[in-house]
């Protein structure tokens, strides 16, 4: 028979020195380090059994060494006794659990409709939230639940773009994950009955995933997020009105088609009515305005294909539409062939790559890694932005070489 005070003289007598001054029960005990020590004794048949439950506030480590030093206790006052360490116990990850699970039901019990104006303050609650992402098909692809079943199917770009349409309540889901349309897409989108929706970005990318997907695939009408912006970041309101304003496909690819072959005839076309129609003493002056502001160096960059080698030129019309890329050595041989989105990381695997051509956006990263490998001719379907390159390199697109 034991009582609660022969318990706590063994586990702090036995205990003391044991483990130094950083870990003795003591000094962690006048530190605040280890709180109140409970113990529970039942005594039965002549044997007592009891649990000792300790709260600490010390790291892992040094909580394991203070429960091992704990069963070394093996006398309870005049008694023989054992200490056997049942459980270790985070009461902080506890409480964060709990938080967690009365947050999820806090807003499972949300009404579903909040006053207008309030979809920011919704995406940035819900955004914590796990959002449920379906697997479709045998490549696995992240989809909305109700993808496989539903008679309308949205297709968009990537896994951020599928889970912001389920946060929006639309589950009819799916995305190609990439400029590469796989077969498994194609094969959903020419099922009987099926109205099929491209959401696409309002960007370049969306263009070219636009042109595979009518190649490949069977679709009815497109969508597309505001110029320059990703599905993925739209919210619920930009996300209803792009879709609201979907065009037949046949419509959507002769508006792509023509924004790829005439923008600069048409800026051309607009600015010279308005120069000739100007005040009779101002048409000396609108020429030469003209003329420095389309110098003689850019007509020569659009008959550049004579300076170009016919070696570059030809392979254009075998990766064109086809999205692929084409690196060539010194000779003008073909050095290796890629996917556009495996060009960067195949670029960088190479030495030096004299010259690329690609049906892709040419991007200020492209041509900073072509410049360390030393390219002169860098060929694409259209050009971004570039900031900066080395005077060595030139750059045409498609449209320049006639393709």
């Amino acid at each position: 028979m034991i009582d609660k005070h022969d318990v706590v003289g063994a586990v702090f007598g036995q205990t003391e020195g044991l483990l130094g001054e950083d870990l003795d029960l003591r000094e962690l005990q006048r530190t605040g380090r280890i709180g109140r020590i409970q113990i529970a004794i039942r005594s039965s048949g002549g044997k007592s059994t009891g649990e000792i439950v300790i709260p600490v506030s010390l790291n892992k480590t040094a909580t394991a060494i203070l429960a091992a030093a704990l069963e070394t206790v093996d006398r309870v006052g005049p008694c023989a006794a054992k200490v056997i360490l049942e459980k270790l116990e985070d009461i902080r990850g506890a409480k964060r659990r709990k938080v967690v699970s009365r947050a999820i039901s806090i807003l499972k019990g949300w009404e579903e409709d909040i006053s207008p104006g309030t979809d920011e303050i919704r995406t940035a609650v819900t955004r914590g939230s796990k959002v449920p992402v379906s697997k479709f098909g045998p490549d696995k692809l992240p989809a909305g639940s109700d993808v496989a079943k539903s008679k309308e199917i949205i297709i968009v770009e990537g896994r951020a773009d599928v889970i912001n349409l389920i946060k929006c309540g639309i589950i009819n889901t799916v995305a190609v994950e990439g400029t590469h349309v796989p077969k498994s897409i194609a094969d959903l989108t020419k099922k009987r009955g099926k109205k099929v929706i491209a959401f696409l970005d309002g960007d370049r990318g969306g263009d070219l995933i636009f042109r595979e997907l009518m190649q490949v695939a069977k679709i009815d009408y497109i969508a597309r997020a505001p110029q320059g912006k990703e599905v993925e970041d739209l919210t619920r309101r930009e996300v209803t009105k792009a879709l609201q304003t979907q065009i037949p496909a046949a419509q959507a690819l002769a508006l792509v088609k023509g924004r790829r072959t005439s923008p600069r005839k048409q800026k051309r076309v607009e600015k010279k009515p308005i120069r000739s129609k100007r005040e009779p003493k101002r048409t000396t002056r609108a020429p030469k305005r003209i003329e420095r502001r389309a110098p003689p160096a850019r007509r020569p960059s659009r008959r550049e294909p004579i300076t170009v080698d016919e070696a570059y030129i030809e392979k254009i019309g075998e990766i064109k539409e086809a999205f692929k890329a084409i690196l060539f050595d010194k000779n003008k041989k073909v050095l290796v062939e890629c996917g556009v989105a495996e060009l960067a990381k195949t670029l960088e695997a190479q030495e030096t790559v004299p010259a690329i051509v690609f049906d892709g956006v040419i991007t200020q990263r492209l041509v900073d890694i072509a410049s360390k490998k030393k390219t002169e001719i860098l060929i694409g379907a259209a050009v971004a932005d570039i900031e900066s390159k080395s005077d060595s390199m030139k750059i045409f697109t498609f449209d320049d070489l006639g393709q």
